[in-house]
C-alpha cells in the first residue's frame, strides 16, 4: 500500500523543473502590482483646477455662455472700458479692453486678415465667437464711418446675374464688400461660371445665413458658363477646377492617354477615383468634342 501511494506522489525531474518554473511565474504575476506602484507615482490631483472647472460648468448651466477660465486666452477683464470704436481698426488689446477675451479678439483679427470687413453694426454679431450678450453690450459703441459705404447698393428688387457681374455690381449686394466680391470672381473663374446660385456657399467666408441674405438678389445664366473640353485640356489647366483633387485630375488625364478621347460622361465612370457624386457635380461643366 505504501509503495503504491509513494508511486502516485513521486514526480520526475522534468515535472519538478516545470513545477519550479510555474511557481516562479505565479510569484512574478503576484509581485507585478507592487513593482508598478514602486516605480510609478500617481500624479497628484490639483483641486484648485478642479474647483475652477466646476465653477465654469456652473456658469455654463446658469448663463448658457462659456468662458475659458483655465487659460489666459479665455480671461475677461473685470471692469471693461467702453468707448466708441470702429471694428475694422481695433487691435487685440483694444478688443480685450472692451471686455472680450483674447481668443475672441484673435478670431476677429483672423477674420479681418482673410479680407473680412464690417460694413454695418450687425456684421459684428455674425462673428461666431461673439455671444449675444457681447454684441448687446458692444452695439451702442460701434461707429462705422460712412466711407465704408462708398459703393452703390442695389435698388430694391434689382437682381444681379452672377456670371457676368463685375466687382462693382457684386459689392452692391447686401453684405458683400470689395474683398468678398473679389473672392466670388476668383471662384467663378476657377469654376468657369456658376450653374446654380447655391454654389456661393462653397466660397470661404459665406455661410448659410449670409447666403440667405443675398439669394433673392442674384440669378444665374448657365449659358455664360465656360465649359471644359475634357479631351484637350491639360493637367495644369484642369488642376484649378475646384471639384477635382490632384489624384482625380491625374487619373482623368492618364485614362485619356491610354484609352483615347472621351465620348461622354459614361466613359469617365470607368475611372475608379470618380464616384457618382463627383460625376454629377462635374458633368454640367464638361464638353466632349
Amino acid at each position: 500500500m505504501k509503495t503504491r501511494i509513494k508511486q502516485h506522489l513521486s514526480i520526475t525531474k522534468k515535472e519538478w523543473n516545470g513545477l519550479v518554473i510555474l511557481v516562479v511565474i505565479i510569484a512574478g504575476v503576484l509581485a507585478t502590482p507592487y513593482g508598478y506602484r514602486l516605480f510609478r507615482k500617481d500624479s497628484t490631483i490639483n483641486f484648485k483646477e478642479f474647483d475652477k472647472a466646476a465653477a465654469q460648468l456652473d456658469s455654463v448651466q446658469k448663463n448658457g455662455t462659456y468662458v475659458d477660465s483655465l487659460t489666459g486666452s479665455g480671461d475677461k477683464i473685470a471692469n471693461p472700458v467702453m468707448f466708441p470704436f470702429d471694428p475694422n481698426g481695433l487691435t487685440a488689446a483694444q478688443w480685450t479692453q472692451l471686455g472680450l477675451t483674447m481668443h475672441q479678439a484673435e478670431v476677429i483679427l483672423h477674420y479681418r486678415a482673410k479680407g473680412g470687413h464690417f460694413y454695418k453694426k450687425e456684421d459684428v454679431k455674425k462673428i461666431y465667437a461673439i455671444t449675444a450678450a457681447d454684441y448687446t453690450r458692444l452695439e451702442p459703441y460701434i461707429v462705422i464711418p460712412e466711407g465704408n459705404f462708398n459703393y452703390k447698393k442695389a435698388k430694391p428688387g434689382e437682381v444681379i446675374e452672377l456670371n457676368s457681374a463685375d466687382s462693382a455690381k457684386l459689392t452692391s449686394l447686401e453684405g458683400v464688400g470689395p474683398s468678398f466680391a473679389v473672392r466670388i470672381i476668383r471662384y467663378r473663374s476657377r469654376l468657369g461660371g456658376f450653374i446654380y446660385k447655391e454654389q456661393l456657399k462653397e466660397i470661404y467666408g459665406l455661410d448659410s445665413l449670409e447666403f440667405a441674405d443675398i439669394k433673392n438678389q442674384v440669378s444665374v445664366n448657365i449659358n455664360k458658363v465656360k465649359k471644359i473640353n475634357i479631351n484637350t485640356i491639360s493637367f495644369d489647366q484642369l488642376r484649378i477646377f475646384p471639384y477635382l483633387n490632384y489624384k482625380q485630375v491625374n487619373a482623368i488625364i492618364q485614362y485619356r492617354v491610354q484609352h483615347g478621347s472621351y465620348n461622354s460622361i459614361t466613359d469617365m465612370k470607368n475611372i475608379v477615383l470618380l464616384d457618382e457624386g463627383i460625376l454629377r457635380k462635374i458633368e454640367p461643366y464638361l464638353a466632349f468634342k
